[in-house]
């Protein structure tokens, strides 16, 4: 493996415009690799790797992939050499201080038209996790949002749905209609049969109530899967 050029070098010996601090202040942020502004976050290295090169290894143990860096714990970061608590802390605070950013920002739209606008509304609560959540986004008749809710809490390959749960909800808010939301962690966009009977049983009973249930999403990290888009609503 090629071994960097400040590999035996402390960050000061480092000529001052390649230091990612002075690197910041002369240059801008946008000038920073991912590496360079964890290495500040780390703020110092070890013996022999500089902190900019034990977060390229940090990185290239996700391969260079930021969504699965914002995946690992603490306890997964202090497995590298040179990451102590502390640090591993501080990057795990700092991604989740970049997920609420983008939680916070303000939102285009408050109506949902279309399977992509569900996905897009529901990235905030369901990127990221290692387990599975069910969801529902709640309705008025115009397609405009009340709100969305968790229904349950799982593990990583299900998790419990009660469909009493979910129409006490819509219910309590005088919901119009419902959309189904759940993520699979493993990545597969296909839903299973469980997936399938749930959808019909919540389905039956939103008929009864008057509370039309028009999508199911299965959640994952860089796509989905709609029932209503793949014509499979029962």
């Amino acid at each position: 493996m090629e071994k960097s050029d400040h590999t035996y070098l402390a960050i000061h010996q480092w000529a001052e415009e390649d230091r990612p601090r002075e690197k910041l202040l002369l240059k801008g942020k946008a000038s920073l690799s991912e590496a360079e502004l964890i290495g500040i976050l780390l703020g110092s290295g070890t013996k022999t790797l500089s902190a900019v090169d034990l977060a390229k290894q940090i990185l290239s143990s996700v391969h260079n992939d930021l969504h699965a860096l914002a995946k690992l714990s603490v306890t997964d970061l202090i497995r590298f050499r040179g990451i102590g608590e502390a640090k591993a802390i501080t990057i795990v605070s700092a991604l989740e201080l970049g997920r609420r950013r983008k939680e916070s920002e303000p939102r285009k739209t408050l109506r949902i038209t279309s399977s992509n606008e569900a996905y897009e509304y529901m990235k905030p609560e369901l990127t990221d996790l290692p387990h599975e959540e069910f969801w529902i986004i709640l309705l008025r008749r115009n397609n405009s949002v009340i709100g969305k809710e968790q229904i349950s809490v799982g593990g990583v390959s299900g998790t419990a749905v009660d469909p009493k749960v979910i129409f006490k909800k819509a219910l309590d808010v005088m919901a119009s209609g419902l959309i189904l939301i759940h993520n699979h962690p493993s990545g597969n966009v296909q839903p299973s049969e469980a997936d399938k009977i749930l959808t019909r049983k919540v389905k039956s009973a939103g008929q009864l109530l008057d509370i039309p249930v028009y999508d199911h999403l299965i959640f994952t990290d860089h796509t989905y899967f709609s029932f209503s888009d793949e014509s499979i609503m029962p």
